[in-house]
């Protein structure tokens, strides 16, 4: 018996008939920029190491938030750069915390724009570490303490929502940090207010460029203790279990393009919404091979783009975001 040759090119041959069979779709509502502040007056500058991406002080934020809003981008992912820092990140969780005057000034200005809080203490914190940490004596060795840096990032998400973030996003990857965040809020009045859990968070070399931007290179040592080894994949499924049943409501991979397959592997275990994050060398690797001419910057990204929808994300954070957006609305 012979069979007829299957011909899948029937569904490629026009542009109306690939629209008609798209399995996925991006769209700019499935976007999330990410903004830096810090102190200072008129400062919008440029991150070396991050074309395009800028520290704008807090009366240069609002042309940034304007143009965010007008390509219709609804969320941004507020990481604060702070004047001073001290061994506990003291201006973490300050009233007047950079963070927390960011946030009121663009909740006046565009109170329907998503303020994600970036709630961790490596930029806040003269080690650089996401906790406090505790040096033995004996040994020489250097300890993050887990329970102590949970009660002080409790604080520091309280905090933020009540200067009106929209969504705590902690990224320290501490033990228990969903549970005592989520209780903490609740015990404030503030249980309306989610938590975007930074379930999978590698230790990853794609970070570069973000300690450049974030001032938050540690000062010792490195993450591994508390981040995840890249070489594991059933132990995300441990991390995202234990954010799912502490209270979570969203769950997170980053960084996101060499880990398609933990987004996949969450996107199949778990219900909530799902978030990849297009972290900074991925951005930035882009960018310098466009200022080459080695690539199609705009075909890059979009393609890298719906890789994280086809894998399940729900949402992508990406400093192409801007760029992502005008290139939508064009098409």
């Amino acid at each position: 018996m012979s069979f007829p040759v299957v011909r899948h090119r029937r569904l490629r041959g026009s542009a109306a008939m690939r629209n008609l069979v798209r399995e996925n779709a991006l769209s700019v509502h499935d976007l999330i920029q990410p903004i830096f502040v810090e102190a200072g007056t008129n400062v919008k500058s440029e991150i070396p190491s991050m074309p395009g991406v800028y520290h704008f002080s807090l009366d240069r934020l609002e042309e940034e938030i304007h143009e965010i809003s007008e390509l219709g981008i609804q969320g941004i992912l507020l990481f604060g750069v702070p004047e001073t820092k001290d061994a506990v990140g003291s201006s973490a969780f300050a009233e007047d915390g950079i963070v927390q005057q960011a946030t009121r000034l663009i909740k006046k200005w565009n109170p329907n724009l998503l303020v994600i809080a970036d709630t961790c203490l490596c930029q806040f914190t003269d080690t650089g570490h996401c906790g406090v940490v505790h040096h033995n004596p004996e040994t020489g060795c250097a300890d993050i303490a887990n329970d102590e840096s949970l009660e002080l990032l409790v604080r520091t998400a309280v905090s933020q929502a009540k200067a009106g973030a929209d969504i705590i996003a902690p990224s320290n990857m501490m033990d228990g940090y969903v549970h005592a965040i989520r209780t903490g809020l609740d015990a404030e009045g503030l249980e309306h207010v989610p938590v975007m859990a930074y379930s999978v968070k590698y230790s990853s070399a794609y970070y570069g460029p973000f300690r450049d931007a974030a001032h938050s290179t540690p000062q010792f040592g490195d993450r591994k203790t508390y981040q995840m080894d890249p070489a594991n994949s059933r132990e995300a499924l441990r991390e995202a279990e234990s954010d799912v049943l502490e209270g979570a409501d969203f769950l997170m991979v980053k960084p996101a393009l060499a880990y398609l397959d933990v987004l996949q592997m969450l996107k199949q275990n778990f219900d909530l919404p799902l978030v990849a994050y297009n972290v900074s060398a991925e951005y930035s690797m882009v960018k310098a091979a466009a200022q080459n001419g080695w690539i199609n910057e705009k075909e890059i990204v979009l393609e890298t783009l719906l890789g994280f929808k086809r894998a399940g994300a729900d949402i992508i954070l990406t400093y192409h975001a801007k760029d992502a957006a005008r290139w939508l609305k064009e098409s």
